[in-house]
């Protein structure tokens, strides 16, 4: 029994690491995926479980850029250093709208975490990146460090809007900097960056909820979904980096569509 449970917390650890960090929804698989494969489990320990692959995903961004996001390393001179606080600074500011929000509305946002409400959020922003990519113009922000305070602080409101279930919170973010001029690798890194302080906030929120009392099974079921999750963003972070090299956001706006409507088939016509 136990090792069903684990080989179900490796699948979802898989879809989480993959959709976390792509815009196209981790909440719209999770649903479907829940629906599908189910762990048997309490809705207090179903909470924490999403909460905690959710870390997992965090990590990977920490690892991977821990050089760039680390203002006390050694290597980088006085200069650089300035310029990682600023990073942060920056970060922060972009953090506070969903922060505030989030705190405000998370019990509102809960209620309304319905199948129909996420396959609307997946369409309506599906067809958001195909126009985005049909009125293409040249980014005005094409390094990271060119991103003022006022753009930053938009993002964190354009953040927002992931709040909603099945909007993505990368999505909205990646969408939003695009809008205000940034280039594909600055409005997708920024995202990750924006993803430390807001998932950490959140899962902080959720734990101090739910707590920590589970038995050494849900533990292990825990730990194996945290850590597919944090190897797997590894491989999903470097594959969006490098594939907005060659392409545009228009697969995953066309993806987003089709989940969407996946998503309201499945529960309003099919089951």
């Amino acid at each position: 029994m136990l090792l069903i449970e684990l080989l179900k917390a490796v699948l979802f650890g898989l879809v989480q690491g993959i959709t976390e960090w792509l815009p196209i929804s981790s909440t719209g698989h999770m649903i479907l995926l829940d629906e599908l494969v189910h762990l048997r489990c309490t809705p207090e320990f179903w909470n924490t479980f999403l909460v905690v692959i959710q870390l997992g995903s965090i990590l990977a961004v920490v690892v991977l850029y821990f050089h760039q996001l680390n203002p006390f390393s050694p290597k980088k001179d006085r200069n650089q250093k300035i310029d990682t606080i600023s990073l942060w600074l920056h970060i922060i500011v972009a953090a506070i709208p969903a922060g505030v929000l989030g705190i405000l509305f998370d019990e509102a946002v809960e209620r309304i975490s319905t199948a129909s409400v996420v396959a609307l959020a997946l369409i309506i922003y599906g067809i958001a990146f195909l126009v985005l990519e049909r009125n293409k113009r040249t980014p005005k922000v094409d390094q990271i460090d060119r991103l003022s305070y006022k753009t930053a602080f938009l993002i964190g409101v354009f953040q927002c809007l992931s709040l909603v279930p099945g909007t993505s919170r990368s999505g909205s973010t990646i969408l939003g900097a695009s809008i205000l001029g940034c280039s594909r690798k600055v409005a997708s890194e920024f995202s990750f960056f924006l993803a430390i302080p807001v998932m950490l906030g959140a899962s902080f929120l959720r734990l101090l909820k739910v707590g920590f009392a589970f038995t050494g099974a849900e533990w292990a079921v825990l730990l194996t979904g945290a850590v597919v999750a944090f190897l797997v963003s590894l491989f999903a972070i470097r594959f969006l980096l490098h594939y907005i090299r060659r392409h545009d956001f228009t697969a995953f706006g066309w993806y987003r569509i089709v989940l969407g409507l996946l998503v309201l088939g499945y529960f309003y016509i099919l089951k």
